[in-house]
């Protein structure tokens, strides 16, 4: 066939191939696993710490959950004459009094009878009460002023700690969070994905995507199977525009059968495309429509367009008409169809041109001018 001139073939995409790179939908993922404990479930811990009577010994032999923490645990013990105000706030706390739990506990603070176990205690849970109010402002400060108290053993006191972490980066504060989880990581010695996987989601936000991706790649070597970390780790490397080791990761994913969402084999696909890989982005669309995982929609739409396109200037014209007629169920105006039109004026195949014009006029053309003319031919 003769050469083929590139010349104006207009697809009217939504989105650019550049554009087409999946935005960071894998951070919401990571955002639902990170929020405050709640009160309730840490009581379940603290309830003891209440009542030591008969259950000293059975807190003293549970397993700590930061075993490797710096920190020297506190001995500390509500004060005899503040315990029954502390079980009152407790009792506050179970009726959803929010107002009054955190009225108790400005009291309890500033009371020159509060151990540093009273105030930490009831900032605590002041910190949870003000965060079930939507009040997060008041929660991170309420949670800063209870590890200020230093008076709540490790266990709770690092759970208070990461509390302030969550408020801080649900309120934006990135780099307020990242300094709280810097701490609790330094203090803690903690190597829990979570923990991890949520410091590298504070550094995505700041934009230090690099950072984020190197954490997020080191998690993913060590759990293969987590495709939340795999997801999270494909859109730091694609915010550092290291798009060929997102590409390598999201293949690898694919070909274990990991990748079972829409977002999923688009951010596969779009990558194939962006790094000029056309075969591997249609065999992974065509894989992806017979699993029924890719559903009919503008998105598939640009995708065989942008295939079509492809394949025209790679002197493909008879797959480019194929993908052209693959497009059209699924557009929304008549741009496909006088795509189509022009490729099979193009190919010497004039009637069926005119028809694909005539059915782009018929659903609106930006420039319909060049549907006439195709139709005059």
């Amino acid at each position: 066939m003769t050469q083929i001139h590139h010349r104006p073939l207009v697809v009217a995409l939504a989105l650019g191939l550049g554009a087409l790179t999946l935005a960071p939908q894998a951070w919401a993922q990571m955002e639902q696993q990170q929020r405050p404990m709640t009160m309730r479930e840490q009581r379940a811990a603290r309830q003891a710490e209440l009542n030591r009577g008969n259950e000293e010994a059975a807190e003293q032999n549970k397993p700590a959950v930061y075993p490797n923490a710096t920190r020297q645990q506190p001995d500390g013990k509500a004060s005899p004459r503040l315990l029954p105000k502390l079980k009152k706030m407790q009792e506050r706390f179970e009726k959803d009094d929010w107002a009054g739990v955190m009225a108790d506990a400005d009291a309890i603070g500033a009371s020159s009878d509060a151990s540093a176990y009273d105030k930490s205690f009831a900032y605590s849970m002041a910190g949870n009460a003000a965060a079930s109010a939507d009040q997060q402002a008041k929660a991170a400060d309420y949670f800063a002023k209870a590890i200020a108290a230093n008076g709540l053993d490790n266990d709770s006191h690092y759970a208070t700690m990461y509390n302030l972490a969550v408020i801080q980066y649900g309120e934006e504060q990135y780099p307020a969070a990242l300094a709280t989880m810097d701490r609790f990581l330094a203090e803690t010695k903690s190597d829990k994905p979570e923990h991890l996987s949520f410091r590298a989601g504070i550094l995505a936000n700041m934009g230090r995507d690099a950072e984020a991706a190197a954490v997020y790649q080191d998690l993913v070597a060590k759990n293969p199977d987590d495709k939340r970390l795999l997801m999270n780790a494909v859109a730091a490397l694609q915010g550092a525009e290291k798009f060929d080791q997102a590409n390598v990761l999201l293949e690898g994913a694919f070909k274990r059968g990991m990748l079972t969402e829409e977002r999923e084999l688009r951010s596969l696909y779009v990558g194939y495309m962006n790094a000029q890989r056309w075969d591997d982005a249609q065999r992974v669309i065509e894989d992806g429509v017979a699993k029924g995982i890719l559903k009919p929609g503008p998105d598939l739409a640009n995708a065989y367009q942008l295939l079509a396109q492809n394949a025209f200037f790679a002197d493909k014209v008879p797959l480019a008409i194929e993908l052209y007629n693959r497009a059209l169920p699924m557009a929304p105006d008549g741009e496909v169809y006088l795509n189509l039109a022009k490729v099979l004026a193009y190919a010497g195949r004039k009637a069926e041109a005119r028809e694909a014009a005539r059915q782009a006029l018929a659903k609106g053309v930006k420039k319909p001018e060049e549907a006439n003319r195709i139709i005059a031919q």
